[in-house]
């Protein structure tokens, strides 16, 4: 063993989100003790910690959008408020005894696999942790991508990023303009609509969007749920149920997908009566390309006489004056960017160091894993919400544990038969093989559009699985030993 200094510990978890809790929930449930959760930030939360912006909810139905393990029966919507949500994960991390082990300020700048110690030496900003095994969680929708606009830098006047949200710039009166017309947008432009003196709408590509039905929940209905757990359970299976319906659609399988652009359709000629408006609202790629916006409130603050729909690409900015791709110009007090994430380009890749390189470069392609969780190069390491670990079209937190099933199994494998433990080339290659073949005909590859789903460098489908979630638990649960060697050496 070499000499080292820093903290020692067997499990080292980056990211305090849903995924990073989750594993460190049910270790903690098992009475292992031994490891710690490194969070940059001062709360843990992750995404539902980060994203403040006025209107901000879940687009999957609460009582789906919570631990299978840890159920919520007193969510106060039938779509959960942002901070609902963020107060659920907090109270799962104080109730399970889990933040004990949250170290915040640790900003990972840094882990190295080393050969000669079987450990990863993870550097953050609050000190070195060695860990036996190093599970990254975190998370696909953390670090903001702010467009490369002309003139930004120079805006004379404040400018947010959804994610950055900052309640004490004056927006009441003010000219504002928001860039984007996804999923953030279609929460915060109805909040700003009428609050602005005028806003304007900066559209590069329209969204599919689809009634949404939220509701509060009575009273009633809230103490029926938590007087009767196996109603709650009924529930979560039924809106779990009616998601996976909808991944025929994203596979282009008739009548389902033209059932929902129908839907969608039929959505907007409800909503926009001007034939105008509602033209310049309608997507010319098929539904599914991209991420399909719930909401009842998009389109009547889009026909606000106060709301401007400009539908081009915000090209430059001049002083306080945008102009758009259209040479349209407006002036503005305030700009909102609600343009996403760095999603299939992990910022946290580079600072990863396997056997060969980094991780960046092992995902110079796009990013790939073995049962989307393991990397060849990368011994005793573990990615949550990475690779074809999401979905299209249901919840995030079922694949998020369908994940930690893995690793704990693959924890238990490492206690009896010791490690390192590496997943073949051969291995990853092979999975990859089948998730490109499944995803080749489904809309995302084949609708038209360019989306966040899909990177940029190889045209891969890396950020979704291209199936049914049940499908993603069928192949990816049980850890199996077969794939992997008990020894980091070259193949």
């Amino acid at each position: 063993m070499s000499d080292r200094t820093g903290a020692e510990v067997d499990v080292a978890i980056v990211g305090a989100g849903f995924a990073g809790l989750g594993l460190g929930i049910r270790l903690a449930r098992r009475g292992h003790a031994d490891f710690v959760v490194l969070e940059r930030a001062d709360d843990v939360g992750g995404t539902w910690r980060d994203n403040r912006y006025p209107g901000v909810a879940c687009d999957v139905p609460s009582h789906l959008y919570s631990y299978s393990f840890r159920p919520a029966p007193d969510w106060s919507r039938v779509f959960a408020p942002g901070e609902e949500i963020h107060d659920y994960l907090r109270r799962a991390a104080v109730e399970e005894g889990v933040e004990p082990h949250v170290r915040y300020g640790a900003e990972m700048s840094r882990a190295r696999w080393s050969a000669r110690d079987g450990r990863w030496e993870v550097t953050t900003t609050a000190g070195t942790w060695w860990a036996r095994v190093l599970v990254v969680a975190a998370g696909r929708l953390a670090e903001p991508h702010v467009p490369d606009i002309e003139g930004l830098d120079d805006f004379d006047g404040p400018v947010m990023h959804t994610s950055r949200w900052d309640d004490d710039v004056a927006l009441a009166g003010a000219r504002v303009g928001v860039v984007g017309t996804g999923a953030s947008a279609a929460q915060v432009v109805p909040r700003l609509a009428g609050r602005a003196g005028q806003l304007t709408v900066f559209q590069r590509t329209p969204a599919w969007v689809v009634p949404r039905g939220d509701r509060p929940y009575t009273h009633g209905e809230r103490r029926r749920l938590a007087e009767h757990p196996e109603a709650a359970r009924a529930l979560r299976e039924e809106i779990f149920d009616d998601a996976e319906r909808a991944v025929d659609a994203r596979r282009r399988v008739r009548p389902a997908i033209d059932e929902l652009r129908e839907r969608a359709r039929a959505h907007l000629r409800d909503q926009v009566d001007d034939p105008d408006l509602r033209a310049r609202l309608e997507p010319g790629y098929e539904i599914g390309c991209k991420r399909i916006v719930l909401s009842d409130e998009l389109y009547p603050a889009l026909a606000r006489d106060d709301v401007t729909l400009e539908d081009s690409a915000l090209a430059r900015l001049d002083g306080r004056t945008a102009v758009a791709a259209s040479s349209a110009r407006y002036d503005l007090d305030a700009l909102v960017l609600a343009t996403g994430f760095h999603a299939a380009r992990q910022p946290y890749a580079p600072r990863v160091h396997g056997r060969r390189g980094t991780l960046a470069e092992h995902w110079a392609d796009g990013m790939t894993a073995y049962a989307s969780t393991t990397v060849h190069g990368f011994p005793n390491m573990f990615v949550l919400d990475g690779p074809n670990a999401s979905l299209g079209h249901n919840s995030a937190i079922y694949m998020i544990e369908t994940q930690i099933e893995y690793v704990l199994g693959a924890l238990d494998h490492l206690a009896r038969a010791g490690g390192p433990l590496e997943v073949s080339a051969a291995a990853e290659r092979a999975y990859v093989r089948d998730l490109d073949a499944a995803a080749r005909d489904t809309v995302w590859l084949t609708g038209g559009c360019r989306s966040w789903y899909v990177d940029e460098v190889s045209g891969r489908l890396t950020l979704l699985w291209p199936g049914s979630a049940r499908s993603f638990r069928e192949r990816n649960a049980r850890f199996d030993p077969a794939p992997y060697v008990p020894t980091a050496r070259e193949w």
